[in-house]
């Protein structure tokens, strides 16, 4: 087991790819904790894990609100005492319309959840591994975060700060030992691709589990001295393939 006793934080673990990692890390030996704004979806990932003999830690919590990721952030430090791998995952996606076409409020929400609750999330767990002198970050992003194009809005320029917090961040914690690193997941079949793409046929798309490796690799001591990386979870899939 390559994460056999890390303690590990996912937000957005409810559906889609945080799902997928929460049960890899699991099967990895992992011990998990995982947030979302919906209770009852979080709530069914609870029991199929605890079925598998792994019993997560879960709360709701909207990472855009910094109450809810402090009751959060407590709950889990109550549970873990520290966190030894936290994943950034929770995003929103927002309206697909031109910039122009976008009104203050729908903007700002999507950079509230996508940027502010980064932060916040990361603030919350930080001092832990900074007590711990270890740690691994790892950012979800996208290709929309490295070169824009029409339509992303909001979203894109939330994954292109969160590419800038990546490498700020990373800079300024490694005398720490702590790691940070983006990953872009790359097309995947999940709700959030269905709704950019609704015409899309999904039984071309990877399904989140199979880009679990790359997350796998940073969480895991085999990362230690990789930070402040961009990694695309589709070509380290079609490496290892290669390989084996």
């Amino acid at each position: 087991m390559r994460l056999k006793a890390k303690r590990i934080v996912i937000t957005g673990g409810s559906q889609g790819l945080g799902r997928a990692l929460a049960t890899r890390f699991a099967e990895e030996g992992a011990r998990i904790a995982i947030c979302s704004r919906t209770y009852d979806e979080l709530n069914r990932v609870a029991l199929d894990l605890a079925v598998r003999g792994h019993a997560p830690v879960f709360a709701s919590c909207d990472i855009a609100d910094a109450d809810q990721v402090k009751r959060f952030s407590d709950l889990v430090l109550s549970e873990f005492g520290s966190v030894d791998v936290l994943v950034n995952n929770a995003s929103v996606l927002g309206q697909r319309i031109e910039i122009v076409d976008w009104t203050r409020s729908a903007w700002d929400r999507v950079i509230d959840v996508n940027v502010n609750g980064l932060f916040a999330v990361t603030k919350a767990f930080l001092p832990s591994m900074i007590g711990q002198r270890a740690g691994s970050i790892v950012n979800v992003s996208s290709s929309v975060g490295r070169k824009g194009r029409a339509g992303w809005g909001a979203y894109a320029v939330s994954k292109f700060a969160l590419e800038g917090f990546t490498q700020t961040l990373a800079d300024e914690v490694r005398h720490h030992g702590i790691r940070v690193n983006s990953v872009n997941p790359g097309a995947l079949d999940t709700e959030m691709r269905h709704a950019a793409y609704p015409d899309e046929n999904r039984d071309t798309l990877k399904k989140p589990l199979e880009v679990t490796d790359v997350f796998v690799f940073l969480a895991s001591d085999e990362s230690r001295g990789t930070t402040g990386q961009c990694f695309d979870a589709q070509d380290y899939f079609k490496t290892k393939k290669e390989i084996v």
